[in-house]
């Protein structure tokens, strides 16, 4: 009877199987991380998470393999991975989610589910790239944030930036001042630009006036 129940989750796979699944993984991976390529839209694009999608892709489906319907080496193989432990933060949501979409598709893989496995990688990572190019969800904003550091001994007066931001801005508003040393200061306004093709005019004019250096204009989405 013992043996009966063993051969309930017993569980057997052929080298050819073994090689399909990791194939079906591998191009499944590699369409997943086209898509993160084509749909990022952060500032701290790293290649090594790239590819590390198609092997993340590849890794499930034989972790999927090794478990099997086997419920020992399930539990086994979650105590395993139980020891591992992940110290580098993910930053970007997005991140998480192309994370997440690389592990679904190495298990659809990894249980011969190609038809899942394929049309999953191609109709999500549709989804995620059209919802990018469309912007949806975003805020349609015009509004910046200008910073740059201004010498207290530069013997020009304040009102010359000042007139640079009036010409280029339709209204704005100081957010911060701070104090870099004794005779320096960080200043920091909130802009809206009349003209938002003539960015780097502002940071143009800005930088010709006397005793001001270190401008930097930041956008919704990041720096300029």
């Amino acid at each position: 009877m013992f043996q009966d129940f063993q051969n309930i989750f017993y569980f057997s796979i052929t080298l050819g199987d073994v090689l399909k699944n990791l194939f079906v993984s591998f191009l499944c991976g590699f369409i997943v991380s086209i898509f993160y390529r084509l749909s990022y839209r952060g500032i701290s694009y790293s290649s090594v998470f790239v590819s590390s999608l198609i092997a993340l892709s590849m890794i499930t489906a034989m972790v999927i393999m090794v478990i099997g319907n086997n419920l020992a080496r399930a539990f086994g193989l979650v105590g395993a991975m139980s020891i591992i432990r992940f110290r580098t933060a993910i930053k970007d949501t997005q991140d998480i989610v192309f994370i997440f979409f690389a592990l679904a598709v190495g298990m659809a893989s990894g249980v011969g589910f190609y038809g899942i496995a394929l049309s999953g990688a191609l109709l999500v990572g549709l989804v995620i790239l059209i919802l990018t190019k469309l912007n949806y969800g975003m805020v349609k904003r015009r509004d910046y944030l200008v910073q740059f550091s201004y010498s207290l001994t530069s013997g020009e007066e304040g009102s010359l930036y000042l007139d640079v931001l009036k010409r280029h801005c339709k209204n704005f508003s100081l957010v911060n001042v701070k104090s870099v040393s004794s005779d320096k200061i960080e200043i920091s306004y909130y802009v809206k630009l009349k003209d938002k093709t003539k960015v780097k005019d502002l940071v143009r004019e800005l930088g010709q006036v006397k005793g001001i250096g270190g401008i930097n204009l930041f956008s919704d989405e990041g720096e300029i």
